[in-house]
């Protein structure tokens, strides 16, 4: 009965599809603004370096949001054991999704890039979806979260990961 008071409800794999996108787009721009602000040597010949961020920030979250409903069907079956086993897996579920999506946007890099995108993806899903995942079980009503809880919960756990990384 819950569930059908909610008033924008967003399913589960949209939500964990939306979580992965957010993910793909701010915690790797905020890792690449960090580099750009301490490396110091941008000029205006490096534009191209530009070019290269915004196309492993797109691949990055495209796959975060594609990986992201997988995540989210995953996390509906973790949902139903109990509170303990269900955070233990947590973060092996979310190092996997960081896996694939920091090392599908990290690929463009020289093929090297991959194991240091699929490294700071793992140590962002790790963190980031037991987090999420854990509110969302105290949130959500049958299978959906209502949107006015899924906004700022989302974009709160992704813009405090990034702040992390911008040093803030």
């Amino acid at each position: 009965m819950e569930a059908a008071l909610l008033k924008n409800p967003v399913s589960l794999e949209n939500t964990f599809a939306y979580f992965g996108l957010l993910l793909g787009v701010f915690p790797p721009a905020a890792m690449f603004t960090r580099f750009l602000i301490d490396a110091r040597i941008f000029q205006s010949e490096d534009f191209w370096i530009l070019g290269v961020i915004f196309i492993v920030n797109l691949i990055s979250a495209v796959v975060g949001y594609f990986s992201g409903k997988l995540i989210g069907k995953i996390v509906g079956e973790l949902e139903k054991i109990s509170w303990h086993k269900m955070i233990l897996a947590l973060p092996f579920v979310g190092i996997l999704w960081g896996i694939i999506a920091g090392g599908a946007g990290g690929i463009i890099i020289f093929i090297i890039g991959a194991f240091f995108g699929a490294f700071l993806g793992a140590t962002v899903g790790s963190v980031a979806l037991p987090a999420f995942a854990i509110l969302h079980r105290l949130l959500k009503r049958g299978d959906e979260i209502d949107r006015k809880h899924f906004l700022p919960l989302a974009v709160g756990i992704t813009f405090i990961i990034s702040a992390f990384f911008l040093g803030l």
